[in-house]
């Protein structure tokens, strides 16, 4: 098997025209020149040099092989520093699949603060719901997950790497002039008479097990993925609805007002990866910045609950 150290002893054999020479711009003895040579040749399974008095020439064979060395050694350089600069977080890749709260509450924050310290990585990023993204994760089809599970779960991330982030509680929106709008805490059997707007299929699944562990089926009059249009319907006053409080942080509409709702049900958020995957310094540093963007928050445990009636959402500042 040709080795590339062969390769560049051959390259500078025929650049200086004698062994020697060779070892002195190789930094190496003349003997260790000739028998990487002698190592060449033998892989080759033909002569690649003749002595032609104090001078080397190289054979025809030697000449092809030289003319080969060239690129096969730039690229092999080209290869050497892009790993280098991957390994140093000069540059690199990270595909992020989110669910859409967590995109748009601590997924820019952990991306500003990565762009700010390795701003030669690159991240992309596309939305997709557990289990769905989990899926992704184990095709290949993504570096890191964020997703999320209520309790234990149906959901098996044995053979995953499973960095916890915080635990998200659900909390009650119910219309501004709505008779439990000042309550700050409600049982959620006190919402049974009242018709609902669900949210994505998993919360809506969460919902339902809630109430009849409660003791009533939820009327569900509306049902939307679209965590605005679910707050902007409890803002019309056509229901009430119980949402992760990091839905409710991204669209806050005036019309509606979070209560805290007992029994306390959470749902735990984490970053995912794969084994392997989490050995790259660009996907851990992704990770890093993902758990300290939750940290920010507040959240990373349970919150206690309110001892005063929350307040009317403030107008959104953006679209």
């Amino acid at each position: 098997m040709i080795e590339a150290r062969h390769l560049r002893v051959l390259r500078a054999v025929a650049a200086t025209g004698s062994f020697s020479a060779a070892a002195r711009e190789l930094g190496c003895t003349q003997p260790a020149v000739s028998q990487q040579m002698k190592a060449l040749e033998s892989s080759a399974g033909t002569p690649l040099l003749v002595r032609t008095g104090r001078e080397m020439r190289l054979t025809q064979a030697g000449e092809a092989l030289v003319r080969h060395a060239s690129g096969i050694l730039a690229g092999l350089t080209a290869a050497e520093e892009e790993v280098a600069a991957i390994a140093g977080l000069r540059a690199g890749r990270v595909r992020l699949v989110s669910f859409p709260s967590g995109s748009s509450t601590l997924v820019p924050t952990a991306l500003a603060a990565l762009r700010a310290a390795h701003p030669g990585t690159r991240v992309s990023l596309v939305e997709a719901e557990p289990p769905r993204s989990v899926e992704m994760l184990r095709e290949g089809d993504c570096d890191v997950a964020l997703a999320f599970r209520y309790g234990a779960g149906p959901d098996s991330w044995d053979d995953l790497v499973v960095r916890p982030l915080l635990a998200d509680r659900l909390v009650g929106l119910v219309p501004e002039g709505h008779r439990l709008a000042g309550a700050g805490s409600v049982a959620i059997g006190e919402l049974a008479d009242d018709p609902w707007i669900a949210g994505c299929p998993r919360c809506r699944r969460q919902l339902v097990d809630v109430c009849e562990t409660a003791g009533f089926t939820p009327r569900i009059d509306f049902a939307t993925d679209d965590y605005p249009a679910v707050v902007g319907l409890v803002s019309a006053g056509l229901g009430v609805a119980v949402l992760p409080e990091l839905a409710v942080e991204s669209v806050r509409p005036r019309g509606a007002v979070a209560v805290t709702v007992e029994p306390a049900v959470e749902r735990e958020i984490v970053a995912l990866t794969l084994p392997d995957l989490a050995q790259v310094p660009a996907v851990a540093a992704t990770l890093d910045e993902l758990t300290h963007a939750a940290a920010r928050t507040g959240r990373t445990r349970s919150p206690p609950a309110p001892e005063r009636p929350g307040p009317p959402l403030p107008e959104p500042t953006g679209s």
